[in-house]
């Protein structure tokens, strides 16, 4: 059985020799690149994502050779897969096996239940029985199938539209690099069943934490404000202090904030990551603009900067108990490795484009081993106070914006950035800004426009991932832009 390992234990075993953990203040927040563990949102790691690789082939498929030969071939592909060992890190391929008949599948049948995902690898002609013994464990499954890997190809289509093909994805690619592709989906479902979102809020939430507990096996719990209070006073100064001198020396510019309200929002900062480590839990989230705008916020601090840091660290911070958000962060991080940036949009359609504005602004969008953006410390627009980072996002990136609504649907867009107007002289809309140029039509985006204000923006062209997420998880994936 393998054993659980705790949120802080995880850091400090991947960080042994690196920078990921320096006394509770993680310096990944400011620009650093360490050299350690690429594992991908270590908050979720307390186990290993479990998948089980089988190697479809069968002795009479001549196709696309006769004298193929099967070790050989499975000897190319673990040194296909030993080349991704980085991005496969926090993978255990718990079965390993080579079928060549329905019936040596059924036999390991018992092992293929409880794994987060099967990834079937497609040798030669004649495997669509195996295939079909595979995907009756009804568990995800990815085929993979290179070229000259047998016509079976032809009828994977029509399969995945009858109930036993339901859960099953196709990767039909020369690209090996594509292995680890295969497998975000997994983790992602991983993820979500392990990740623990703590909510400071008086407002109720139960049937929505419910919702996500039945469908990802997510655990949503509140947390009182008394008890975040505690926390915070509980922050040694120095070390309060001394985050919030990294804080401040990493900035291009410290615009509005006093360095008294940069000091507290390093204690609530720092508060975050103990009320993390004590639930072993991944995600912070705030009702910053409800029920704690008076009694945190204002007489308190604001959290802008602590789910900053979270969110470079791998875990995640999360404006005004937006739950859907931090679900879709989750999300992000198990495919991708990439946190999420919610953004209040407006629309511009003379440039057939969206702008994507709040006032929490990460500066590592491309993950947390990755050099971190520019950024200002300035107040929260609206409020005109506070603390917050007013990012510089990279211009000509390429992004994907969606939003889990409840459990069956994801509406999507994606683009390129082509403006990150933050300059002070900009002073209408949220301190973080970035105008993105649609991939399909402005107007056809705003009248489909639904369910909420927020959406969630994350780097890179990640829609293949999700759809591969969604059909395994029996969730609608609609492009509002089209």
């Amino acid at each position: 059985m393998q054993r659980q390992v705790g949120r802080r234990e995880f850091l400090q075993l991947a960080g042994a020799g690196t920078a990921l953990c320096l006394g509770g203040s993680s310096i990944l927040a400011f620009g650093a690149n360490p050299k350690g563990s690429k594992l991908i949102s270590p908050g979720c790691r307390r186990t290993k994502v479990k998948v089980a690789r089988l190697y479809m082939a069968t002795p009479h498929g001549h196709w696309p050779k006769p004298t193929l030969n099967f070790q050989d071939e499975i000897r190319f592909y673990e040194s296909e897969f030993a080349k991704l060992k980085d991005e496969l890190s926090d993978i255990e391929f718990v079965v390993d096996e080579l079928v060549t008949s329905p019936g040596q599948v059924g036999s390991i049948k018992s092992r293929l239940k409880d794994v987060d995902g099967i990834m079937a690898i497609h040798f030669n002609n004649g495997v669509r029985p195996i295939l079909n013994e595979i995907l009756s464990v009804g568990r995800p499954t990815t085929v993979f199938a290179v070229p000259y890997s047998g016509h079976d190809w032809v009828g994977f289509g029509a399969l995945q539209k009858q109930p036993l093909g339901a859960k099953m994805a196709c990767m039909l690619t020369s690209d090996y690099r594509q292995l680890a592709v295969a497998i975000r989906p997994f983790r992602a479902i991983h993820h979500l069943r392990e990740a623990k979102i703590l909510n400071l809020t008086t407002r109720s939430f139960a049937k929505y934490a419910d919702d996500m507990k039945n469908k990802f096996g997510t655990e949503i719990k509140p947390v009182e404000l008394k008890r975040v209070i505690d926390a915070c006073n509980a922050v040694d100064d120095n070390e309060a202090k001394a985050e919030a001198d990294r804080w401040t020396k990493g900035a291009t510019k410290v615009v509005e904030p006093s360095a008294k309200e940069i000091f507290k929002s390093c204690k609530l900062a720092l508060a975050f990551e103990k009320l993390l480590d004590e639930e072993d839990a991944t995600v912070m989230t705030a009702d910053c603009y409800g029920s704690m705008f008076r009694p945190l916020c204002q007489s308190y601090a604001y959290p802008c900067l602590g789910f900053c840091r979270l969110n470079n660290m791998g875990l995640g911070g999360i404006c005004e108990s937006d739950l859907q958000s931090a679900m879709t962060h989750i999300l992000f991080q198990g495919l991708v490795g990439k946190p999420g940036f919610i953004s209040d949009p407006t629309m511009d359609e003379s440039k057939n484009s969206i702008i994507l504005a709040h006032c929490l602004g990460t500066t590592k969008m491309d993950g947390p081993d990755k050099p971190a953006a520019p950024y200002k410390l300035r107040t929260v627009m609206e409020r005109q106070e506070g603390v917050t980072p007013q990012v510089k996002m990279r211009i000509s990136q390429k992004v994907t914006q969606t939003k889990l609504v409840g459990t069956g649907l994801l509406p999507y867009f994606t683009g390129e950035i082509i403006d990150a107007p933050v300059a002070i002289d900009m002073d209408r809309g949220c301190r973080t800004k970035i105008t993105v140029k649609i991939n399909g039509d402005a107007e056809k985006l705003w009248k489909n426009w639904a369910h909420g204000l927020h959406r969630v923006t994350c780097y890179g062209d990640i829609t293949k991932e999700l759809a591969h997420f969604c059909r395994f998880k029996e969730i609608k994936m609609v492009n509002e832009a089209v």
